[in-house]
């Protein structure tokens, strides 16, 4: 016997309306992608010499500045490898509307675990997006991250899987989730810019602990 007609609906239905789970993904092969530093960050802006090094093949801040890629970048994919040190607090901004206000770029969160602000844990985007499960691995492990900008469309694979995949035309109005909830940002995330350098948060938080970047690679999409 057939089930009734509400019956054979509700289930596609909650499935529809249930949000969307992690999926695994795999990261891409980036051979032949351009670094997004140079060894000698010619390419870069640094506050001040020795702001950032690099050591044992990684890059590491010794200072609070950010360091910014002197190209902006609209439509790109970013490959990164990072690790944390106890009570770490850093992040990578995208698409900077302006590099003076940390309110005016994408940041990706990267932490040991996470810091007092809403949506404030590793692998979310700043009081925006969480993501859809803790993918972090311990302190002194290299996490990968994969950040895909396309237009209005941003997304992040985390350690093998898509934590979120979100489209910044949803962010209608300025101080405002898609889900209700409240962020600090006074532009509405649509508005913000879609070209603009990309930079990696200097020492940060309470302990101004180190995090380590390497074999930073992007690749620039149509």
């Amino acid at each position: 016997m057939r089930p009734p007609l509400l019956l054979r609906f509700a289930l596609p239905l909650s499935l529809a309306l249930a949000p969307l789970a992690a999926a695994p993904k795999a990261h891409p092969d980036t051979k032949g992608w351009a670094p997004l530093f140079a060894a000698d960050f010619s390419d870069a802006i640094m506050a001040s010499p020795g702001d950032w090094v690099v050591a044992d093949g990684a890059l590491v801040a010794k200072a609070k500045d950010t360091l910014w890629t002197k190209k902006s970048y609209a439509n790109f994919v970013l490959d990164l490898e990072f690790k944390v040190a106890k009570e770490s607090n850093s992040g990578v901004f995208l698409r900077s509307g302006d590099t003076k206000t940390v309110l005016a770029a994408l940041e990706i969160q990267v932490h040991e675990a996470q810091d007092s602000a809403h949506y404030g844990m590793v692998g979310a985007l700043y009081n925006a997006q969480p993501p859809s499960k803790p993918m972090a691995k311990p302190v002194g492990e290299w996490n990968r991250f994969t950040l895909t900008c396309h237009g209005s469309r941003v997304s992040l694979i985390f350690n093998g899987e898509e934590v979120w995949n979100i489209d910044l035309n949803d962010w209608k109005e300025p101080r405002k989730n898609p889900d209700g909830t409240p962020n600090k940002f006074p532009k509405a995330l649509k508005d913000f810019a879609r070209s603009g350098p990309i930079g990696l948060q200097g020492l940060h938080g309470k302990a101004l602990a180190p995090v380590w970047y390497r074999n930073l690679r992007i690749r620039e999409l149509p």
